[in-house]
This record gives C-alpha cells, sequence and structure tokens, in this order.
C-alpha cells in the first residue's frame, strides 16, 4: 500500500447499516462482485444459525441487504491486473486501514475471508499477529500459480473452507485444516427451468440449433474475444442457415459495449442480457470465455468450447507461472479434457468454428458431453454449500 495514503484518501461510500448489536462477532471480507454474492449467502445462513451474530466487514450491496455492516465497498475496490492495483492503491489502503482499526478496536472472534487474496492475505496476518483466528472461504487459485502460498495458508489460517474436491486433497496434503463445503453455484442455479421451458422463453423452437455466445464479465474481456465468437459463428452460419446465434451479456457489461461489435458481425446475432443461466440451458453448444460462467454451463450440462486470450505481456507471465494442465474449470474439476480448449494463438475463427461444429453436428457427441458434465456437477457435492460453511464457522467462535 501507498505511504502517505492516510491524509489523501478518497471518501469510502456512506452507508446506512444500523449499529452493530450486541453477540459474537465476525468480521466478513469480500473485494470483487463474486465474493460479494457468496459473503451474502454466507451471511444469510450465518443469520438463521445465529441472528443475534454481529456481522461486519467489507462486500458490496448484496452483503450489504444480507445484514453486514460495511466498513468498506468492494465496488471500490475490486481489480483486474497489477495496473488497477496501482491505480486504486489509496482506495485499498484505505479499506485496509479501517479493518485493521476494527480488528484493533473491536476484537471480532473471527476474521472469515472471501477470496481477493492479495489483500485478504495481508488482513490475515493481522488478524494473526493480534491472536484473532482467521477462516478463509473460496481458496485463492493456488493450484494453477504461486503454489508458495500453501505456506502462508497454513501459517496464518485455522480453516480452509473450499468449493472444489481437488482442493480438498491439495490442501490436506499440505497439512492445512480444510473441508470441502461444496460449490454455491448449486444453489443459485437450481431455479433455472428445464431445457424446453428456457428454449421457449427465449423464442426458439425444439428443433432449432442453438448457438450461445458468452465473451465474458469484463469489458477488456469482451473486446478482446467477442470479434472472434462472432467471427467463428459467421463461419457456422454459413452451412446452416436456421442457425439461431444468442449472445448473453453479463449484467455487469453495459450493452453498449457489445453493439459496435454485433453491428459488424457477418450474422444475426441476437442479444440476450441479463438471460445468461436461461440461454445456457437452451443452447446446443457454448462459445465461452474461460471463467465462472464455464463452470455454470457444467452444472446446466451444457456442451461448450472454451476459449481465452491475454495480452502478450500477461501471456508471457502465464506461459513462466502458470502451473495446470486445463484452463476451463470443468476440465479441471473432471482431470482430463471433456470440452475442447483454444488458449492464445490456438483460438482462431477458423478452430473456434470447426470445434464447435463437431459437437453441433453429432448428437452422439453432444450426449456424449452432457454425460460428462453431469459427472462434474455431481463432483461439485450438493447443494446447500453456504449452511454446510456457515456451520463450519459457527464451530471456530466461542461458546454464545
Amino acid at each position: 500500500m501507498a505511504q502517505g495514503a492516510r491524509n489523501t484518501d478518497p471518501p469510502l461510500h456512506e452507508f446506512t447499516n444500523p449499529p452493530p448489536r450486541q453477540g459474537r462477532r465476525i468480521l466478513i471480507v469480500a473485494g470483487e462482485a463474486s465474493g460479494d454474492l457468496h459473503g451474502a449467502r454466507l451471511a444469510e445462513a450465518l443469520r438463521r444459525l445465529d441472528e443475534r451474530l454481529v456481522l461486519e466487514g467489507m462486500g458490496g450491496r448484496q452483503m450489504e441487504q444480507a445484514g453486514v455492516r460495511l466498513l468498506a465497498d468492494a465496488s471500490e475496490t475490486a481489480v483486474v491486473g497489477g495496473t488497477e492495483v496501482w491505480e486504486k492503491r489509496r482506495v485499498l489502503s484505505a479499506a485496509l486501514g479501517r479493518l485493521r482499526r476494527q480488528l484493533r478496536d473491536a476484537r471480532p472472534d473471527l476474521l472469515v475471508c472471501i477470496d481477493f487474496p492479495d489483500f485478504n492475505l495481508l488482513l490475515a496476518r493481522l488478524a494473526h499477529r493480534a491472536a484473532i483466528p482467521v477462516c478463509y472461504f473460496i481458496s485463492p487459485q493456488v493450484w494453477a500459480w504461486r503454489r508458495w502460498r500453501i505456506r502462508t495458508i497454513r501459517r496464518l489460517v485455522r480453516k480452509m473452507l473450499v468449493l472444489f474436491p481437488f482442493e480438498e486433497t491439495l490442501y490436506r496434503q499440505a497439512g492445512v485444516d480444510v473441508t470441502f463445503v461444496g460449490h454455491p453455484l448449486l444453489d443459485a442455479l437450481a431455479a433455472v427451468p428445464p431445457r424446453a421451458a428456457c428454449r421457449a422463453a427465449l423464442g426458439l423452437t425444439p428443433d432449432e440449433p442453438v448457438i450461445g455466445l458468452l465473451p465474458g464479465s469484463r469489458v477488456a474481456e469482451l473486446r478482446r474475444h467477442l470479434p472472434l465468437l462472432l467471427a467463428a459463428a459467421a463461419r457456422l452460419r454459413q452451412t446452416r442457415p436456421r442457425l439461431r446465434l444468442l449472445l448473453g451479456l453479463s449484467p455487469t457489461l453495459p450493452v453498449s459495449q457489445a453493439e459496435p461489435f454485433i453491428r459488424a458481425a457477418g450474422a444475426p446475432v441476437e442479444l440476450v442480457p441479463g438471460r445468461a443461466p436461461e440461454l445456457m440451458r437452451a443452447a446446443d453448444v457454448l462459445l465461452a470465455v474461460s471463467g465462472t460462467v464455464t463452470l455454470e454451463a457444467a452444472i446446466l450440462e451444457t456442451p461448450m468450447v472454451i476459449i481465452y486470450r491475454l495480452g502478450w505481456l500477461s501471456a508471457l507471465l502465464a506461459w513462466l507461472l502458470v502451473r495446470v494442465r486445463f484452463v476451463g474449470l470443468p476440465n479441471l474439476v473432471a482431470g482430463q479434457e471433456i470440452v475442447p480448449e483454444l488458449i492464445q494463438f490456438a483460438a482462431t475463427p477458423q478452430r473456434l468454428a470447426a470445434a464447435a461444429a463437431e459437437i453441433l453436428d453429432s448428437p452422439e457427441r453432444q450426449a456424449t458431453v452432457r454425460a460428462s458434465l453431469a459427472q462434474v456437477r455431481q463432483r461439485l457435492g450438493t447443494p446447500g454449500a453456504a449452511a454446510r460453511a456457515a456451520r463450519e464457522v459457527l464451530a471456530l467462535l466461542p461458546a454464545a
């Protein structure tokens, strides 16, 4: 964090939560939108188990609505890449200062860290020095890179709560107290209607072939990947005039960012903003940028081709540092390539269209992929991850 930032920190968001009540205190810290969602579900599950808990920390609107008294705003601290860390250093320093003072002055009974590892491991170190136990919910991706962090986690963290079964094995072998609680997406997607209902809701007939395009959740990802997805889709439609092309946009992306690319596309593309789960369930094949959305598609058992491109410097660093066989989460969970991955220079419109056509034109291939994705879903556990995590958290607190 930058020195001298204390006097120049910009004001953080003004929050209107009621003052904390008396009870056992938990400091919950999430730094990004996905962490805010998981933190909110955890807070709701904790409240169901003990309504007298005092929940405070850093998060976003969803955590606030779940009853967490916010001391810092995650929407101000979320960063993508090293450049944004430098640009937001004052906000990050101000948030860290507020949370550090809370650890010192309020002495919470437990610190719960949710992902956001660079920030949260620093905060965990402060809590450890103050003899405040630390629970980590949603592991840093130590299985992909910076594996040395496991030693830091073993020293600082009392309990790891992980979403993937292979993470449990990794931490247990390293001597970390760990519990696999399952993945919260199983609960989030439980209400998605059956495939026929999703197709009807999107105006699709039962026998129309459908390709879904998922260009990522950030503007930079969309700009880098959407032209590639559209070019591949146009190639597919040249020989399949009945093919429907549906573009799903994350709620974090304004439609205006996608419109110029759609106008320039060589095929009719239908924009479906804010309805990604329905689109994923309805499609025959998805062309998806690597990320959480690919795990959502796996849970919904929809075949896909996964792509990702990085800038040349980031790609070089990834080549030097990342140590995983696969990039896509469905393949990582399965331990084998069950859906195609086209990464960096392999991600071309020609190869993407060919990989999608292999699945799209073969009902047998679709059935095989769907069966493999069903096994991935089973490996993610059962619904109720937030409730299981909440029980583990409460077990770390002193008796009421």
